[in-house]
Parts: structure tokens; C-alpha cells; sequence
């Protein structure tokens, strides 16, 4: 059991609240400029979801996935709910994967979202251009689909430091249990 005095709970509570709402806060502003402008930019609602993932439980990770991509889906014109899937499997396997056997490090979250990045731009170009055998669909991916991947990643970056310092000073810290406690105040003695 974690030692926690009632006014350290609401402080949690406060600091939780904060948090998710920056985070909607930023996968909002992200909305926008996903739907402003040319369709040339980085498709910053894959990234958020999966460093958001990196931190939280499953439930949360599913949730905010689906969310972001529901809004993919609404600012690309896509099939609705097509990027909600993907994105929900993503953020679940990404958050188990954290849980069980990664470190939450800079390289670890850069190569998932590259990694997630290509498969979402991969798939988009398979199921929306190649499996219609347009002439010279192929130019379509290496022209259209590798540079949103490219500043997608680039993009990632900016956005892991962003969630990393919502989460260095909002995320909660985990207490000391009372064997702990006895340990710690019979060494300093």
C-alpha cells in the first residue's frame, strides 16, 4: 500500500486533470493544422496518440487513439473510423510494449513512431491509390506518401518533447510503501 495523505491525493487529482487536458489540449491544435492549408505536412495525430500511450494504462491508450483517429479520418476524408482501428491497435501494443519491455527513452519512442508512421502511410497508399491501379500510382507513393511520412517523423520530435515535459511536471511520482519507508528512516539513522 502507497503512503498518500488526503492532500496529496487532490494534488494528484489536479495534476491529472491538468495533464489530459494539455494533451487534448495539443491533439486539438494539432487538429487544426492538420485541416488547414495544403496536404503536403506532417500528419502530426499519429505521434501524439503513441507518446501519450507511452505513459498511461491501456484503456486510455485505446481511447486516445480512437479519438485521434477519428480525426484523422474527418481532416483527411477518409473512410470514418479506418484510422480510429489503426491507431487504437497501436497505442495498445505501443503502451504494452512500454509496460512489459521497452525504456521510455528518446530512440525507443522515435522508432515507434516512424515505424507506425510508415505502416499508416503504407496502408493509406495501398487501400486508397494501388489497389485501384491508377496509371503511375507508384509516383503517388514515393512523391506524396514518403514526404508526409518524412515530415511526420521530423515532426515527432517536437511533439515527444512537448508530451515529455507535460509528463516531467504533471505525471505523478510513485511513493514510498511503509516496509520502504522503515528502510530508508532506519538507514539515515
Amino acid at each position: 500500500m502507497r503512503l498518500r495523505t488526503p492532500r496529496e491525493k487532490r494534488i494528484l487529482y489536479i495534476k491529472t486533470a491538468v495533464r489530459w487536458f494539455l494533451y487534448y489540449l495539443l491533439i486539438f491544435f494539432s487538429f487544426i493544422f492538420m485541416t488547414s492549408g495544403t496536404w503536403m505536412k506532417p500528419i502530426l495525430l499519429v505521434p501524439i496518440p503513441l507518446f501519450i500511450s507511452v505513459n498511461n494504462n491501456q484503456y486510455a491508450s485505446v481511447f486516445t487513439g480512437a479519438i485521434c483517429g477519428f480525426l484523422i479520418d474527418i481532416s483527411c476524408g477518409k473512410l470514418f473510423g479506418y484510422n480510429a482501428v489503426l491507431l487504437s491497435f497501436f497505442c495498445i501494443a505501443t503502451s504494452l510494449a512500454f509496460e512489459l519491455y521497452l525504456k521510455n527513452k528518446f530512440v525507443n519512442c522515435m522508432i515507434i513512431a516512424a515505424v507506425v508512421s510508415f505502416i499508416q502511410c503504407w496502408l493509406d497508399y495501398k487501400f486508397y491509390f494501388q489497389m485501384w491501379k491508377y496509371d503511375d500510382v507508384e509516383r503517388i507513393f514515393w512523391k506524396v506518401s514518403m514526404k508526409v511520412w518524412m515530415y511526420t517523423v521530423i515532426s515527432s520530435l517536437f511533439i515527444f518533447l512537448i508530451i515529455k515535459l507535460i509528463n516531467r511536471f504533471l505525471m505523478p511520482r510513485a511513493h514510498l510503501t511503509i516496509e520502504e519507508a522503515i528502510v530508508n528512516r532506519n538507514q539515515q539513522q
